[in-house]
């Protein structure tokens, strides 16, 4: 019942399990750890009429019926594992010397060519324990139908595939830098990196805004060092998010040798998986670590051209292609959800995932911080969303209301009737 992670493959553990194992078994830099099937969860949520296919639990079917999609979620985090899994997690923990771990989803429709799923099912760090491992297990199980899960899946057209979760268990890191890169979609394309400090969850997160490089293919690197305000990073079996010291809020995270052996290491994970690749990696007492790789499902716009935007103009980061003009819609939380109108532009501090089915009806996405390789970034270019990042205070900048253009492939806004 539990399997491996060096001997996962994608269809009995899923595309993020299957992936880390075709690494694992190249030779390439991995975390050991296991993964709890396909399987397991089919026999926890058999018998709760959950369904097999997405179709069965679509938004559709639970419009109106939050209550009825709540009481499904809290039955599978409910459901106890058996004790023959809890006795196999206890064992497996064991192999790897009982350390903190991360548990990570890794669903059928997930990391997946036809859609990332980026950000729209849980993940856990710093888990230290069997009954702590189960508990995030679970979590991950009922994450399935978490609003943003079903509204992700309904708006790709993807009700009719296979509802299930695998779950992998791994060392933990406790990095001093992490980051994504996304290899080259052609020959003369470059490497896009994005690193920050601490652990990477700020970084995919968009809590952040992080430092870029870019690696040509003939060795040269430019590189956009970012004001790290924040920093996550593991106390205990907590996680604690840190100011960033003065010194080093504009120093850079990497130093070009380092983007040099990511950029490499990058190829060499495209080669063996056979495509471009978004990558999640991770620097740990000097080593470089994998920690994801997934296709790249829709690449990010190319840098702006040097000539430069309107005086008039805010320019952010060019997160996702395209041109749009709409009423500016600040957004600070959840509580402002309910006031966001089909056709608005978010104006927002960050993009959480649970923010995900407000990209069904926004005509636009403007971030105070963020990466272009951050979940919300990867969401809005699937969604085909025009969206600007890092626009330090764009919320107070920028008025409710305001009529506003967005040139996600230039990284500008317009305000026009301000």
């Amino acid at each position: 019942m539990i399997v491996p992670l060096m001997e996962a493959a994608a269809d009995t553990c899923g595309g993020k399990a299957g992936a880390l194992g075709v690494l694992l078994r190249a030779g390439l830099p991995v975390p050991d750890g296991f993964v709890v099937p396909f399987a397991a969860y089919l026999d926890a949520a058999g018998d709760l009429g959950l369904g097999r296919f997405a179709g069965e639990l679509s938004v559709g079917r639970f419009a109106g019926e939050s209550a009825d999609l709540d009481a499904a979620r809290q039955a599978i985090q409910a459901r106890p594992l058996h004790a023959t899994v809890i006795d196999a997690l206890g064992r497996a923990l064991d192999g790897l010397g009982d350390p903190p771990v991360a548990v990570r989803s890794s669903a059928a429709n997930e990391d997946t060519g036809q859609g990332s799923a980026a950000g729209q099912y849980e993940s856990f760090l710093a888990v230290h324990g069997v009954g702590e491992v189960a508990d995030a297990v679970r979590a991950c199980w009922a994450s399935l139908l978490s609003p943003r899960a079903l509204g992700y899946r309904d708006a790709s057209g993807r009700d009719d595939q296979p509802l299930a979760m695998a779950v992998i268990v791994q060392r933990q890191l406790d990095a001093e830098v992490s980051g994504v890169m996304f290899t080259p979609a052609g020959p003369n394309d470059a490497t896009e990196i994005e690193a920050s400090w601490g652990l990477g969850p700020s970084i995919v997160g968009g809590t952040v805004t992080p430092d870029a490089y870019r690696v040509a293919e003939d060795g040269s690197i430019t590189r956009t060092v970012a004001d790290k305000r924040t920093r996550l990073d593991r106390h205990g079996t907590r996680l604690v998010v840190r100011d960033v010291p003065a010194h080093a809020r504009h120093q850079p995270t990497i130093d070009d040798a380092t983007a040099t052996r990511l950029a490499a290491l990058g190829k060499e994970i495209a080669a063996v998986l056979g495509g471009p690749q978004d990558i999640e990696w991770a620097i740990a007492d000097g080593r470089t670590w994998v920690l994801q790789a997934r296709p790249v499902t829709a690449a990010p716009p190319p840098p702006p051209s040097p000539s430069g935007a309107s005086p008039a103009a805010l320019t952010g980061t060019p997160g996702s292609h395209g041109t749009v003009t709409g009423s500016a819609r600040i957004v600070r939380g959840p509580g402002d959800f309910a006031r966001v109108r089909p056709g608005d532009i978010l104006v927002c501090p960050f993009t959480d995932p649970a923010w995900t089915p407000l990209l069904r009806i926004a005509a636009g996405v403007v971030t105070e911080t963020g990466g272009v390789l951050s979940h919300a970034a990867i969401v809005a270019r699937e969604r085909a969303i025009p969206a600007v990042l890092g626009i330090p205070n764009a919320t107070s900048r920028l008025p409710d209301d305001a009529i506003i253009t967005i040139d996600g492939t230039a990284g500008t806004v317009t305000a026009t009737n301000v």
